[in-house]
Protein backbone atom coordinates (compact mmCIF):
# COMPACT_ATOMS: atom_id res chain seq x y z
CA UNK A 1 0.00 0.00 0.00
CA UNK A 2 1.53 3.22 -1.03
CA UNK A 3 1.70 5.98 1.55
CA UNK A 4 1.80 10.13 0.71
CA UNK A 5 1.30 13.13 3.35
CA UNK A 6 -2.31 14.09 2.35
CA UNK A 7 -5.53 12.38 2.66
CA UNK A 8 -7.21 10.67 -0.24
CA UNK A 9 -8.84 12.21 -3.02
CA UNK A 10 -11.46 14.39 -2.28
CA UNK A 11 -12.01 16.07 -5.70
CA UNK A 12 -15.38 14.25 -6.10
CA UNK A 13 -18.83 14.70 -4.27
CA UNK A 14 -18.94 11.82 -2.97
CA UNK A 15 -21.33 11.82 0.65
CA UNK A 16 -22.50 9.13 3.31
CA UNK A 17 -25.48 10.23 4.91
CA UNK A 18 -26.41 9.00 8.05
CA UNK A 19 -30.30 8.29 8.15
CA UNK A 20 -32.16 9.08 11.65
CA UNK A 21 -32.50 5.73 13.19
CA UNK A 22 -32.14 4.31 9.49
CA UNK A 23 -29.51 3.58 6.76
CA UNK A 24 -26.48 5.37 5.19
CA UNK A 25 -26.94 6.57 2.39
CA UNK A 26 -24.40 7.06 -0.31
CA UNK A 27 -24.46 9.00 -3.30
CA UNK A 28 -21.84 8.61 -6.58
CA UNK A 29 -20.93 5.40 -7.12
CA UNK A 30 -18.58 4.80 -4.26
CA UNK A 31 -17.08 1.47 -4.48
CA UNK A 32 -17.96 -0.69 -2.11
CA UNK A 33 -16.48 -4.30 -1.48
CA UNK A 34 -14.92 -6.37 1.34
CA UNK A 35 -11.83 -6.51 2.68
CA UNK A 36 -10.64 -9.45 4.71
CA UNK A 37 -8.32 -9.08 8.06
CA UNK A 38 -5.87 -12.11 7.79
CA UNK A 39 -3.97 -13.22 10.86
CA UNK A 40 -1.51 -15.34 12.11
CA UNK A 41 -2.29 -18.53 14.59
CA UNK A 42 -2.17 -16.24 17.61
CA UNK A 43 -4.88 -14.02 16.28
CA UNK A 44 -2.85 -11.22 15.30
CA UNK A 45 -3.14 -9.59 12.24
CA UNK A 46 -1.02 -9.38 9.36
CA UNK A 47 -2.35 -8.14 6.24
CA UNK A 48 -5.60 -6.83 4.59
CA UNK A 49 -6.78 -9.80 2.19
CA UNK A 50 -9.21 -7.92 -0.90
CA UNK A 51 -12.45 -9.54 -1.21
CA UNK A 52 -15.42 -9.63 -3.73
CA UNK A 53 -16.42 -6.18 -4.89
CA UNK A 54 -20.46 -5.39 -5.04
CA UNK A 55 -21.62 -4.60 -8.53
CA UNK A 56 -21.01 -0.66 -9.09
CA UNK A 57 -24.44 1.57 -7.88
CA UNK A 58 -25.00 4.94 -8.44
CA UNK A 59 -27.19 5.48 -4.92
CA UNK A 60 -27.12 2.60 -2.26
CA UNK A 61 -28.32 2.61 1.17
CA UNK A 62 -26.22 0.58 3.81
CA UNK A 63 -27.39 -0.93 7.11
CA UNK A 64 -26.88 0.57 10.32
CA UNK A 65 -29.16 -1.59 12.59
CA UNK A 66 -27.40 -4.84 11.81
CA UNK A 67 -30.68 -6.58 11.88
CA UNK A 68 -30.95 -6.48 7.97
CA UNK A 69 -31.61 -10.03 6.08
CA UNK A 70 -29.81 -8.37 3.00
CA UNK A 71 -26.05 -7.59 4.40
CA UNK A 72 -25.04 -4.91 3.83
CA UNK A 73 -27.84 -3.79 2.35
CA UNK A 74 -30.67 -2.07 3.92
CA UNK A 75 -34.15 -3.80 3.63
CA UNK A 76 -36.09 -1.73 6.18
CA UNK A 77 -35.81 -3.83 9.10
CA UNK A 78 -34.37 -0.62 11.33
CA UNK A 79 -38.25 0.23 11.31
CA UNK A 80 -39.67 -2.80 12.71
CA UNK A 81 -36.67 -3.42 15.24
CA UNK A 82 -37.29 0.06 16.28
CA UNK A 83 -33.28 1.09 15.99
CA UNK A 84 -32.27 3.81 17.74
CA UNK A 85 -29.44 5.05 15.94
CA UNK A 86 -29.13 8.05 17.81
CA UNK A 87 -25.39 9.85 17.30
CA UNK A 88 -23.03 10.06 20.38
CA UNK A 89 -19.52 10.87 18.73
CA UNK A 90 -17.70 13.36 20.04
CA UNK A 91 -17.19 16.63 17.55
CA UNK A 92 -14.07 17.66 18.99
CA UNK A 93 -11.31 17.96 16.26
CA UNK A 94 -8.97 14.84 16.01
CA UNK A 95 -5.88 16.56 16.80
CA UNK A 96 -7.47 18.31 20.05
CA UNK A 97 -7.82 14.98 21.47
CA UNK A 98 -4.72 12.90 20.46
CA UNK A 99 -2.58 11.75 23.10
CA UNK A 100 0.88 11.82 21.51
CA UNK A 101 3.82 8.71 21.84
CA UNK A 102 7.46 10.36 20.55
CA UNK A 103 10.27 8.67 19.79
CA UNK A 104 14.10 9.35 18.24
CA UNK A 105 12.49 8.88 14.56
CA UNK A 106 8.17 8.96 14.66
CA UNK A 107 5.41 10.57 16.14
CA UNK A 108 2.35 8.81 16.79
CA UNK A 109 -0.66 10.26 17.39
CA UNK A 110 -3.84 8.01 19.06
CA UNK A 111 -7.30 8.72 20.02
CA UNK A 112 -8.60 6.01 21.82
CA UNK A 113 -12.30 6.22 21.60
CA UNK A 114 -12.22 5.66 18.19
CA UNK A 115 -10.60 2.17 18.09
CA UNK A 116 -13.09 -0.21 15.83
CA UNK A 117 -10.72 -3.21 17.57
CA UNK A 118 -8.50 -3.98 14.08
CA UNK A 119 -5.51 -5.15 16.66
CA UNK A 120 -2.78 -4.29 13.95
CA UNK A 121 -1.32 -1.96 16.47
CA UNK A 122 -0.36 -5.12 17.85
CA UNK A 123 1.71 -6.34 15.09
CA UNK A 124 5.24 -5.86 15.90
CA UNK A 125 4.84 -5.76 19.59
CA UNK A 126 2.67 -2.97 19.64
CA UNK A 127 3.20 0.14 18.12
CA UNK A 128 3.45 2.75 20.56
CA UNK A 129 6.74 0.60 22.15
CA UNK A 130 7.82 0.39 18.67
CA UNK A 131 7.05 4.08 18.22
CA UNK A 132 9.34 4.44 21.13
CA UNK A 133 11.88 2.51 19.84
CA UNK A 134 12.03 3.97 16.53
CA UNK A 135 15.62 5.17 15.95
CA UNK A 136 15.76 1.78 14.90
CA UNK A 137 15.09 1.78 11.43
CA UNK A 138 12.66 -1.38 11.49
CA UNK A 139 10.86 -0.86 14.36
CA UNK A 140 10.07 2.47 12.60
CA UNK A 141 8.48 0.95 9.53
CA UNK A 142 6.97 -1.75 11.84
CA UNK A 143 5.30 1.54 13.51
CA UNK A 144 4.26 3.68 10.52
CA UNK A 145 2.92 0.37 8.80
CA UNK A 146 1.05 -0.16 12.30
CA UNK A 147 -0.86 3.22 12.12
CA UNK A 148 -1.48 3.14 8.45
CA UNK A 149 -3.71 -0.56 8.53
CA UNK A 150 -5.73 1.16 11.23
CA UNK A 151 -8.60 1.25 9.77
CA UNK A 152 -10.30 3.73 11.93
CA UNK A 153 -7.66 6.15 11.80
CA UNK A 154 -7.25 6.14 15.89
CA UNK A 155 -3.63 5.98 15.10
CA UNK A 156 -1.55 8.14 12.90
CA UNK A 157 1.95 8.64 12.34
CA UNK A 158 3.89 11.86 11.73
CA UNK A 159 6.88 12.38 10.35
CA UNK A 160 9.33 14.21 12.78
CA UNK A 161 11.25 16.01 10.44
CA UNK A 162 8.63 17.58 8.34
CA UNK A 163 5.60 17.26 11.20
CA UNK A 164 3.68 16.05 8.16
CA UNK A 165 0.96 13.04 8.65
CA UNK A 166 1.95 9.52 7.38
CA UNK A 167 -1.08 8.50 5.21
CA UNK A 168 -1.64 6.11 3.27
CA UNK A 169 -2.97 7.01 0.02
CA UNK A 170 -6.75 5.95 -0.97
CA UNK A 171 -9.20 6.45 -3.71
CA UNK A 172 -12.87 6.95 -2.23
CA UNK A 173 -14.20 3.76 -1.48
CA UNK A 174 -15.82 1.69 1.15
CA UNK A 175 -14.79 -1.67 2.55
CA UNK A 176 -16.74 -4.20 4.52
CA UNK A 177 -14.10 -5.39 7.54
CA UNK A 178 -14.50 -9.11 7.57
CA UNK A 179 -12.18 -10.82 10.86
CA UNK A 180 -12.23 -14.55 9.45
CA UNK A 181 -9.94 -15.26 13.16
CA UNK A 182 -12.61 -13.90 15.38
CA UNK A 183 -15.73 -14.84 13.19
CA UNK A 184 -16.78 -11.63 13.38
CA UNK A 185 -17.83 -8.93 10.70
CA UNK A 186 -15.92 -5.56 11.46
CA UNK A 187 -17.46 -2.20 10.50
CA UNK A 188 -17.41 0.10 7.36
CA UNK A 189 -13.59 0.90 6.41
CA UNK A 190 -14.76 4.49 4.79
CA UNK A 191 -11.54 5.65 2.67
CA UNK A 192 -10.09 8.66 0.90
CA UNK A 193 -11.84 11.53 2.91
CA UNK A 194 -15.51 10.72 2.06
CA UNK A 195 -17.68 13.27 4.32
CA UNK A 196 -19.76 11.70 6.34
CA UNK A 197 -23.09 13.87 7.18
CA UNK A 198 -25.01 13.07 9.93
CA UNK A 199 -28.80 13.07 10.13
CA UNK A 200 -29.25 16.46 11.52
CA UNK A 201 -27.72 17.83 8.25
CA UNK A 202 -24.06 18.72 10.37
CA UNK A 203 -20.82 16.86 8.64
CA UNK A 204 -18.22 15.26 10.90
CA UNK A 205 -14.55 15.69 10.79
CA UNK A 206 -13.43 14.70 7.41
CA UNK A 207 -10.65 12.45 7.66
CA UNK A 208 -8.68 9.95 5.21
CA UNK A 209 -9.97 6.67 7.14
CA UNK A 210 -13.16 6.64 9.36
CA UNK A 211 -14.61 3.37 10.56
CA UNK A 212 -18.73 3.44 10.32
CA UNK A 213 -20.48 0.89 12.90
CA UNK A 214 -22.76 -1.35 11.00
CA UNK A 215 -23.62 -3.93 13.83
CA UNK A 216 -25.84 -1.49 15.81
CA UNK A 217 -24.41 -1.55 18.94
CA UNK A 218 -21.59 1.13 19.20
CA UNK A 219 -21.61 3.71 21.83
CA UNK A 220 -20.33 6.21 19.66
CA UNK A 221 -22.20 6.53 17.00
CA UNK A 222 -22.03 6.98 13.87
CA UNK A 223 -18.81 5.50 13.96
CA UNK A 224 -17.67 2.18 15.14
CA UNK A 225 -16.35 1.77 18.65
CA UNK A 226 -15.57 -2.43 18.25
CA UNK A 227 -19.12 -3.51 19.81
CA UNK A 228 -19.31 -5.71 16.88
CA UNK A 229 -16.25 -7.95 18.91
CA UNK A 230 -18.51 -8.52 22.13
CA UNK A 231 -21.86 -9.10 19.80
CA UNK A 232 -20.38 -11.41 17.98
CA UNK A 233 -21.78 -9.86 14.99
CA UNK A 234 -21.83 -11.63 11.60
CA UNK A 235 -23.21 -10.57 7.97
CA UNK A 236 -23.25 -14.10 6.76
CA UNK A 237 -19.98 -14.45 5.11
CA UNK A 238 -18.87 -18.38 4.86
CA UNK A 239 -15.40 -17.42 6.28
CA UNK A 240 -17.13 -16.50 9.41
CA UNK A 241 -18.62 -19.81 10.38
CA UNK A 242 -18.04 -21.52 13.56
Amino acid sequence: MGRENEPGNKATKCMIKVVKDGPYLVNCGLPLEKEFVISDDKGTPELYKKGAAYPVQETYSLCRCGRTMNHPFCDGTHTKVGFDGTETAERTPYMDRAETTTGPGLIMTDVEKLCSYAWFCRRGGDAWNLTENSGDEGSKETAIQDACDCPSGRLVAWDKKTGKPIEPHFDQSISLIEDSFRKTSGPLWVKGGVPVESAAGTIYEVRNRVTLCRCGKSNNKPFCDGSHCAARFKDGDPSLSD
